[in-house]
């Protein structure tokens, strides 16, 4: 189970802090990635990271400004929004996937396993 906290509205330039806690089973397997999907548009892509935390990987929009991180001890995924602009705004979803490789992640949302709750982020100018 992933539950997702953070979001809310914020000024363009602003940053927030989106988290994820997972539960039900060993962190440390499961390779993350964020999604977001704004209104009248498809889901994309955000960012990954693999079940090490070694590696991650940003959609081309938020490279230099979002930092996904993993705090195993806490079970907890994060996504750090710096920068933010309009174009930000949308519901978004933490999601897991039981990895085999250690530096595996994914980019699309038809491989995760498990799904967070969502959570809205909404940028103004």
């Amino acid at each position: 189970q992933l539950v997702q906290s953070g979001g809310g509205l914020v000024q363009a330039g602003g940053s927030l802090r989106l988290s994820c806690a997972a539960s039900g089973g060993y962190f440390s397997w499961y390779a993350m990635t964020w999604f977001r999907q704004a209104p009248g548009k498809e889901r994309e892509f955000v960012a990954a990271i693999s079940k090490s935390g070694t590696t991650t990987y940003y959609a081309d929009s938020v490279k230099g400004r979002f930092t996904i991180s993993r705090d195993s001890a806490k079970n907890t995924g994060f996504l750090q929004m710096n920068n933010l602009n309009p174009d930000d705004t949308g519901a978004y979803y933490c999601t897991a996937l039981r990895a085999v490789q250690t530096e595996y992640y994914y980019t699309q949302s038809k491989e995760a396993d498990y799904w967070g709750q969502g959570t809205q982020v909404t940028v103004s100018s």
